[in-house]
C-alpha cells in the first residue's frame, strides 16, 4: 500500500450458495422441523444448490481522510461490500489490506449486547475498539450528549426503540476514535434533525484525518458528505473510485434508464404489499395525458394501484422528487396537506394536483411510498422518471434557461 493508502481491495469476490428448492415453512412445530432436515440435507448432498456471487472480482484503494460514498441499487452488493471490509464475513477471494481500527454500524441491532444496559455497551465496544477504561471515560459524557438517551442510560438496550438504539450506536461508533468509520443506510431510522447531525460529525470526524464510507440511497446525503465515491451493479464495479459528482451522474444517468419501467413490474420494492403502485400518469390541465410536465403549467399526477383486499383505511402517500444530480427538490404528501385517505377501495382513483408547476426544465427522478398507520405498505426507490419541458412560467413570453434544476417563484414587484 502507499504511504496515504488506508484500505487497498484487490479481486474481492464474495459467494453464496442458496438452496434452490428451499422447503417451505409449515404451520406446525413438527413440519417445520421436517423442513428443517430436509434443507440440511439438501446442503450436506450440494443438491439442488446455485451459485451467487454477491461481489466479484471489486478493487480499489482508500487513502486516509476520504470521505467514500458506496453508490448502488437494492442488490448491488453494497451492505455485503462493508459486511467483508468489517471483518463480519470472510470474502471467497481476493485479498484486504486495512490499517488501523474499524468502528461499524450496519445494522440495527448488530454490535450491542441486548441484555446489557447501554452505559454497559459504550465500555463493552470501547474495549473491542481496544481502548483502556480511561479512554473511554474521556469521551463517555460526549457520547450520551450526542446520543440522548441520558434517562435510558442503565436500561438494556433490547428495550429501546430502533431510533434510540441508533442513537446510540452511532455516537459510540464516531465518538471512540477508530481510524476507519464504516456506516450503512441504518441512519434511515432516524429522524431528519437525527440525520444531519450525523452527517455533521461525520464531517468533523474526517477533518481529524479519519477515513468514512457511508452507504446510502439518499444522494443529498452522499454529495454533501463525500468527496468520492463508487459505484456498484450487480456485485462489479460499475464506476470506478472517484469525484462524487462523476460517479452520481453515472449512476443517475442509469437510474434514469431503469426508472422507465412500469411500476408494477420492479421486484426491489418494500413493504407489506396490501397497497402497491402500479403506475403513474402524468395528465395535464384538460386531463389529457401527456409524457412530460411543463414548467408554470398545472400538472396533475394519478396513481394507478393494486389492493390485496377489497379497501385499505387510513393510507398515506408521498412524492419525493429529486433532480438528476440526485438533490431532493420537493415532497408531495397528502398527510401533509391534511387530506387524508381514510377508506380507498378499488374503484377509486388517487390524484395529485399541482397548480403552476415549479421546476424549470430537466430530467427528475422520483421515490414514491405509501403508509397505513405508519407502516409501509409499498416503497419504491427511484420509481418513475419525470421529463419537466420548458413553459412560460410568469406568463410573460420569457423563458427561464439554465443548465441547472431550480425552483420558480411567484413575484410581484411594486415602485411606490
Amino acid at each position: 500500500m502507499g504511504n496515504n493508502t488506508i484500505i487497498k481491495v484487490e479481486g474481492l469476490s464474495k459467494q453464496y450458495l442458496l438452496n434452490k428448492n428451499n422447503a417451505p415453512k409449515s404451520d406446525t412445530l413438527f413440519g417445520n422441523v421436517m423442513s428443517g432436515i430436509r434443507n440440511l440435507k439438501d446442503i450436506a448432498s450440494k443438491k439442488e444448490m446455485i451459485d451467487f456471487w454477491a461481489l466479484q472480482n471489486v478493487s480499489f484503494e482508500i487513502e486516509q481522510g476520504d470521505r467514500v460514498g458506496i453508490i448502488g441499487r437494492n442488490g448491488a452488493g453494497k451492505s455485503t461490500l462493508l459486511k467483508v471490509l468489517s471483518r463480519i464475513t470472510p470474502p471467497t477471494k481476493g485479498r484486504i489490506e486495512i490499517t488501523g481500527r474499524v468502528a461499524s454500524l450496519l445494522e440495527v441491532g448488530t454490535g450491542f449486547h441486548g441484555d446489557l444496559s447501554g452505559r454497559e455497551n459504550i465500555y463493552l465496544n470501547g474495549s473491542i475498539l481496544g481502548m483502556s477504561k480511561q479512554e473511554i471515560d474521556k469521551k463517555f459524557d460526549e457520547i450520551v450528549a450526542f446520543s440522548e438517551v441520558e434517562n435510558f442510560l442503565d436500561t438494556p438496550v433490547k428495550r429501546y426503540s430502533s431510533g434510540m438504539y441508533v442513537r446510540l450506536a452511532f455516537a459510540v461508533a464516531a465518538h471512540l476514535e477508530p481510524e476507519i468509520l464504516i456506516v450503512d443506510e441504518v441512519l434511515a431510522v432516524g429522524d431528519a434533525a437525527f440525520q444531519k447531525k450525523c452527517i455533521g460529525k461525520m464531517k468533523d470526524v474526517s477533518n481529524s484525518g479519519r477515513t468514512i464510507l457511508f452507504v446510502s440511497h439518499h444522494m443529498a446525503s452522499i454529495q454533501s458528505l463525500c468527496n468520492k465515491a463508487i459505484v456498484l451493479k450487480n456485485g462489479q464495479v460499475d464506476f470506478p473510485l472517484s469525484d462524487t459528482d462523476a460517479c452520481l451522474k453515472h449512476y443517475l444517468k442509469d437510474v434514469v434508464t431503469q426508472a422507465k419501467t412500469e411500476i408494477s413490474s420492479r421486484t426491489d420494492r418494500k413493504g407489506e404489499g396490501n397497497f402497491r403502485f402500479r403506475n403513474i400518469v402524468l395528465k395535464d390541465k384538460a386531463g389529457y395525458v401527456i409524457n412530460a410536465a411543463q414548467t408554470g403549467a398545472d400538472l396533475t399526477l394519478e396513481i394507478e394501484f393494486d389492493l390485496a383486499k377489497d379497501n385499505i383505511t387510513n393510507l398515506a402517500l408521498a412524492i419525493t422528487i429529486y433532480s438528476d444530480e440526485g438533490r431532493e427538490m420537493f415532497t408531495l404528501a397528502n398527510h401533509i396537506t391534511d387530506q387524508p385517505f381514510n377508506n380507498v377501495n378499488r374503484k377509486n382513483v388517487i390524484q395529485c394536483h399541482i397548480k403552476q408547476f415549479p421546476l424549470n426544465n430537466g430530467s427528475y427522478l422520483c421515490n414514491i411510498i405509501a403508509y397505513k398507520d405508519s407502516v409501509i405498505e409499498d416503497y419504491v426507490l427511484e420509481a418513475f422518471h419525470l421529463e419537466v419541458e420548458q413553459g412560460d412560467f410568469y406568463g410573460t413570453g420569457k423563458a427561464i434557461t439554465t443548465n441547472q434544476a431550480c425552483f420558480l417563484v411567484n413575484n410581484q414587484w411594486e415602485l411606490k
